[in-house]
């Protein structure tokens, strides 16, 4: 799969990776028609850190999600 270009598979497959990593048991307000092409370099900027990681502090995960959310109103 390549991640490098915009495509709702792409999208959603970042999506349910970093909710996997961080262990979110919700997440279905963030759906990849959600997502504009605009901000797709940001969504695989926050993906490449998230499965860079093994673990998170609760700091982090605050961020994270922080992001994610700025992202889907974007």
């Amino acid at each position: 799969m390549d991640l490098n270009n915009w495509s709702e598979e792409n999208v959603e497959y970042m999506f349910e990776e970093i909710k996997r990593k961080l262990r979110m048991a919700t997440g279905g307000s963030i759906k990849a028609s959600n997502i504009k092409q605009e901000v797709y370099e940001d969504l695989k900027d926050l993906y490449d850190l998230v499965v860079s990681k093994n673990n998170f502090s609760i700091s982090e995960i605050d961020a994270i999600t922080t992001e994610l959310g700025k992202i889907r109103k974007a």
